[in-house]
């Protein structure tokens, strides 16, 4: 399997490799904070419904660039992309380390959401431009496993420097968002010294325009319209999940620093494994069958979190939350063949706004269900979106979303 793999990589194109390193200590970066930032706003004294807000605001920001930003990869490229997204991400992390108050995390949640809808639409082009069809979910998953292993290291550090810099409160969490820092210089180094744009040998007949390439995605796009309701109720977990299962583990659960840690490095004994299996899986037994294989598997780390009877069984729950994460790497293979190859900065804009306007409301629903009805009822309601998204799965053809010729 070593093999396979390094082989695998040896024939990638150079931005694919030199996007895997970068992602390597960026997915270090974010993963020190991601367990501990709402604990971290509610210390600084925001109830779970100021909590929502803090995070939908964030989202608008996203929303605004997300369309524009697919279309301006297109026209200037990924590298100019990255190179604009990740001094920004720099110094969202730099504002939350100086926040004194809840209000001020607002303008570092508005920067660090524009930064992350801008290189969330550069990341997944990395793969579209350079990886063949019949190997992309393989490479994309490949990508996530070696970029993830970091994660595995990131959430025991976190844990350590809070116990050791004054508990699971401001002031011990505050020095996460300093290292953050660093981390994120190194990533966007790797880009300015080393990365180069993906070089597509088919030449457009036009040059792009936003208007009408908007228009000949859903012309030319197979199933566009129903796989961005199918990716809108898959993004609740991320703009729910995230921000509401650590609060609840730690609030409800009684789950300490060290805890919280070892769920979030749990999902990545889940994802390192099995990724690159997972990703030959769905190139070749099917990408539809194995989201509907895991989603089941995700609800399951929902279920055991609602009914953990000690910290292992949150441990155990974490496990499970990696399979969404598998899942979401297959969707995003499907997602990078509905539409021709040239049009993929335009197709992650598109998505990137529908995924913005979840993002929008989803926290401050979240926390309206957590104030007024009971924090339990949001992992019933991440559930249903679920279970939700596959009745829209179903109905879309097998061989459209596997075999589609892009």
């Amino acid at each position: 399997m070593t093999l396979k793999v390094f082989d695998f990589i040896r024939r990638q194109k150079r931005p694919f490799k030199v996007n895997l390193l970068k992602n390597v200590f960026q997915n270090f970066s974010l993963a020190l904070t991601q367990q501990y930032q709402s604990i971290f706003i509610s210390d600084l004294g925001a109830n779970p419904i100021e909590l929502g807000y803090v995070n939908s605001i964030g989202g608008i920001a996203g929303s605004l660039v997300s369309i524009p930003m697919g279309w301006l990869a297109t026209k200037l490229g990924i590298r100019k992309i990255f190179l604009i997204g990740m001094p920004l991400l720099i110094l969202s992390s730099a504002v939350f380390a100086l926040a004194k108050s809840w209000e001020i995390t607002i303008i570092a949640l508005i920067i660090f959401m524009l930064a992350q809808r801008i290189t969330q639409t550069g990341c997944p082009l990395v793969c579209g431009n350079t990886l063949k069809n019949e190997e992309r979910a393989t490479g994309m998953q490949l990508c996530d496993t070696l970029s993830a292993i970091p994660r595995l290291i990131a959430p025991i550090a976190a844990a350590y420097i809070i116990s050791t810099s004054g508990g699971m409160q401001v002031e011990g969490i505050r020095p996460l968002y300093w290292i953050k820092c660093l981390g994120l210089i190194i990533s966007l180094f790797l880009i300015y010294k080393f990365f180069t744009n993906p070089v597509d040998k088919r030449k457009e007949v036009t040059q792009p325009t936003l208007l009408g390439d908007l228009g000949r995605i859903f012309k030319e796009g197979m199933m566009v319209k129903r796989w961005i309701i199918f990716l809108m109720l898959s993004s609740f977990p991320m703009y729910i999940g995230n921000i509401f299962t650590p609060l609840y583990a730690a609030e409800v659960k009684g789950a300490n620093e060290s805890i919280l840690g070892w769920m979030f490095t749990a999902s990545y004994l889940v994802i390192i494994p099995l990724a690159f299996p997972m990703g030959r899986l769905a190139d070749t037994f099917g990408r539809k069958k194995l989201i509907l294989l895991m989603t089941p598997l995700y609800c399951i780390s929902l279920l055991l979190l609602l009914n953990a009877w000690d910290d292992t069984t949150l441990i155990i729950s974490g496990f499970f939350n990696g399979f969404y994460m598998l899942m979401s790497v297959t969707q995003g293979a499907i997602t990078a063949q509905l539409v021709p190859r040239e049009l993929l900065g335009n197709w992650y804009g598109i998505i990137g706004l529908f995924r913005g306007l979840v993002s929008i409301a989803s926290p401050t629903l979240g926390g309206i269900i957590w104030e007024t009805i009971g924090s339990e009822y949001i992992f019933y309601f991440l559930i249903a979106t679920q279970l939700g998204k596959l009745l829209i799965l179903v109905t879309i053809p097998f061989q459209e979303t596997i075999t589609g010729k892009r």
